[in-house]
């Protein structure tokens, strides 16, 4: 059974490792532990049989939210995860008073982007350039709630 919940310490090492799997640029470690640090900041994990099968993690300042990354495993894509978690993410940003939720994806992620599109995120531009390895633009994307 699939279980939302929200990423702890004991977390990081695992989703560093998937994040390892899935982006071009990943975070280490550290990064999600830092990441975590930040009281205002939410990162949640989607946990199944005892194994992380995805995560999202969104920074924040006031009532605006940043998404960092959205990530699921592989083998559990096109299964429900990562609406799963989106939905998660959109709840706690509206219990916290978060009234946008801005985030950047790859102009080819057509799977990201219309789970994105799904969960209410509008396009409002381009930036040129944004991504390295290999070299893209990204979509910026914002959720008003």
């Amino acid at each position: 059974m699939l279980r939302i919940r929200t990423m702890t310490k004991e977390d990081c090492a695992k989703t560093a490792e998937l994040e390892k799997r899935i982006f071009s640029q990943p975070w280490s470690e550290q990064g999600f532990l830092d990441g975590i640090a930040g009281e205002q900041n939410v990162f949640l994990v989607a946990e199944e049989n005892g194994e992380i099968c995805g995560y999202v993690g969104m920074y924040r300042a006031l009532d605006e939210g940043e998404i960092t990354n959205v990530a699921v495993a592989p083998e559990k894509r096109n299964s429900g995860v990562g609406w799963r978690l989106m939905q998660a993410l959109l709840e706690e940003a509206k219990r916290q008073g978060i009234c946008q939720i801005v985030l950047e994806v790859r102009v080819s992620n057509a799977a990201a982007i219309h789970l994105y599109d799904k969960c209410g995120f509008k396009n409002c531009g381009v930036r040129k350039g944004f991504y390295a390895f290999p070299k893209e633009d990204a979509l910026i994307m914002l959720y008003s709630q």
